[in-house]
């Protein structure tokens, strides 16, 4: 049983998951349910709703003892489980849904004789997981089709046991794959959330041969979307996403040919949509970027807008990033303000990222006090932010702290900062071998200490050295931003133009897929 803290969290996570249609039937559903006039679950649940649980406990715990009161919690926590559950089975008009639907009304035309009628349910359910790749599903099907094959003589069984074969390979391949990527998602939530040192390549190399996973195999959407998934956070681990291009020449070729059952995907066309976009983005290819975006931004129209709220402060984070590095920096800006002001409701991790985003944007047009304000918003400490947001996210957004310092002349706060940081990270940089983030963070601080020193040669030619040595590497657009920070002093100009001059440099202009 959850303690008293966690049962009431739950209790509030779940009411925040309804809406004002959802909260009214589940009122009438209690009332419904309720035998005692003086039950108290519609009180509590009404106080869920006002934020006015302190008020509502005092009340409550005046009436009933703790254990009394623990009691209501729990059965309120039941009711909205058991609410959601049927609420989500009846409002679901989902492919699936409805081949469960056809399966589970077929197992009572066989109970009542009414043999013809389920095979035509069966039928019906065939096609339809067919057109959705529902391996797992059409499983059920055709064994219900064999355990009742006696009642279809017209139909050779063979025929039946040739198709529960076929597709037997199919889902033991899909389950092969599901194990994998569970392995390689939880390594990745190590990795990100307490810090284990991994080494992801070569996990990837013997789960890839575990499980048998392989890009010759067939894909489904649900398949390349797993594939996309890991290829995407493997890249983002060694900052280099030249290494996943073809992983994206395979999603492009497999969508272009796949045109006619998109729609019946939409949750993982998006996902593999955005994939492509973020891959093009990091690699400097805005153009590319954009026009997978605006292909994005078309599908989260589907379906009166299903997806839309899920994946919109990611498509708004790629949009502003694209606009800002191709010389668009006000627009930039102009979509990272409105959607954090529009869009209040949305995941914690999402609006972190494109808070951190317009900082970093407000720090290039020198507008200091702005992006002080923004950052002021980030008030969590960093276990908080490693926990959340991840180690690397957690990292560059106590950069872009210590740079806005820097920025605005905070000489004490900047170093302070710059050695919390350097005990903080020194030991676990490293480890994963990011000794040239402390080399930067070094040439800021003789920075902070003596602004003067980008006047001499010797420091100059240090940071162009460095520069240049960082170019070498893996190539990545957001430590490309760091760079042009600290390039723009030595050569004395503006923060965004250095960087639109050392991105022309940085990538290469390459043609599209």
């Amino acid at each position: 049983m959850p303690s008293n803290i966690n049962l009431m969290n739950a209790l509030q996570e779940i009411a925040n998951m309804m809406n004002d249609t959802d909260k009214k039937a589940f009122i009438t559903y209690l009332s419904k349910k309720n035998k005692r006039k003086d039950t108290s679950n519609i009180e509590l649940f009404n106080s869920l709703k006002t934020d006015d649980i302190k008020i509502k406990n005092e009340s409550l715990k005046d009436k009933k003892s703790a254990d009394a009161y623990h009691a209501l919690r729990k059965r309120l926590y039941d009711n909205m489980i058991d609410f959601m559950a049927k609420r989500s089975f009846e409002n679901d008009t989902s492919e699936e849904n409805k081949i469960l639907r056809l399966i589970v009304v077929s197992r009572l035309f066989f109970e009542y004789k009414l043999a013809k009628t389920a095979f035509k349910c069966l039928a019906k359910a065939e096609e339809i997981a067919l057109s959705i790749e529902q391996f797992s599903l059409l499983n059920q099907i055709y064994m219900i089709q064999v355990q009742f094959a006696h009642f279809n003589l017209s139909e050779p069984i063979e025929n039946i046991i040739e198709k529960f074969k076929a597709n037997k390979k199919l889902l033991e391949y899909e389950e092969q794959l599901n194990l994998g990527y569970a392995v390689l998602r939880r390594e990745l939530a190590a990795i990100y959330h307490e810090s284990r040192i991994v080494d992801f390549q070569e996990l990837i190399k013997n789960t890839v041969e575990t499980y048998g996973i392989s890009l010759k195999k067939g894909l489904t959407f649900k398949s390349l979307y797993q594939i996309l998934f890991i290829a995407n956070e493997y890249a983002a681990l060694n900052n280099n996403y030249s290494l996943i291009q073809p992983f994206v020449v395979k999603s492009y070729r497999f969508i272009s040919k796949k045109t006619d059952t998109t729609d019946r995907h939409l949750y993982y066309h998006i996902y593999i949509l955005y994939f492509i976009a973020n891959f093009y983005f990091r690699n400097g290819r805005f153009r590319d970027s954009l026009n997978y975006l605006h292909l994005m931004f078309i599908e989260l129209q589907k379906q009166s807008g299903k997806y839309y709220q899920r994946f919109c402060f990611r498509y708004y984070l790629l949009l502003a990033f694209n606009e800002n590095y191709i010389g668009h920096p006000e627009k930039a800006i102009e979509i990272a303000e409105k959607a954090l002001s529009s869009n209040k409701k949305t995941d914690i991790n999402d609006s972190n990222d494109i808070r951190l985003m317009l900082i970093v944007f407000y720090i290039q047009q020198n507008a200091g006090r702005k992006a002080a304000k923004e950052m002021a918003k980030l008030n969590h400490n960093e276990s908080w932010y490693e926990k959340k947001m991840g180690m690397d996210w957690t990292i560059k957004k106590c950069l872009v702290e210590i740079l806005l310092h820097a920025q605005q002349e905070n000489t004490e706060l900047a170093l302070s900062r710059i050695k919390s940081f350097k005990r903080r990270y020194k030991k676990y940089l490293l480890m994963v071998n990011e000794e040239r983030v402390l080399s930067y963070l070094l040439y800021v601080e003789h920075y902070i200490m003596k602004p003067e020193i980008v006047q001499t040669d010797k420091f100059q030619k240090t940071i162009e050295d460095f520069i240049l040595t960082s170019q070498d590497g893996p190539k990545d657009i957001i430590i490309m931003s760091f760079l042009s920070w600290l390039l723009s002093k030595v050569r004395r100009k503006a923060i965004y133009e250095t960087t639109l001059s050392v991105l022309s440099s940085y990538f290469p202009v390459t043609n599209s897929i």
